[in-house]
């Protein structure tokens, strides 16, 4: 079993800052990805950013230049600092991750999500 724990959600103005983080734990030999997805209300899931084990990160349109994805591997966490945001940013994040079991069994888990509102 694996679990995400998301923090760093939260109220801001237009143009501000947040850094959300997610942290993984359980029976995790490898992580293999880790990211960030957002869902606006009454619309679907969408990819925020990622990046995989060799630290190969893919990002959204609408968030390059503004949002960069970090990982430390040590800690099993990802971090997501948002920068310049803007009201259409406002959504419920999830962090994502994929990765396997000391067996060698594949696992891939959602977080519980975490609300960014902003609005001034």
């Amino acid at each position: 079993q694996v679990q995400l724990v998301e923090s760093g959600g939260g109220l801001v103005q237009p143009g501000g800052s947040l850094r959300l983080s997610c942290a993984a734990s359980g029976s995790i030999f490898r992580i293999y990805a880790m990211g960030w997805y957002r869902q606006a209300p009454g619309k679907q899931r969408e990819l925020v950013a990622t990046v995989d084990s060799g630290g190969n990160q893919n990002y959204a349109e609408t968030v390059k230049g503004r949002f960069t994805l970090s990982r430390d591997n040590a800690k099993k966490t990802a971090y997501l600092q948002m920068n310049s945001l803007e009201p259409e940013d406002t959504a419920v994040y999830y962090c994502n991750a994929e990765g396997s079991y000391f067996n060698g069994k594949v696992w891939a888990y959602w977080g519980q999500g975490t609300q960014v509102t902003v609005s001034s």
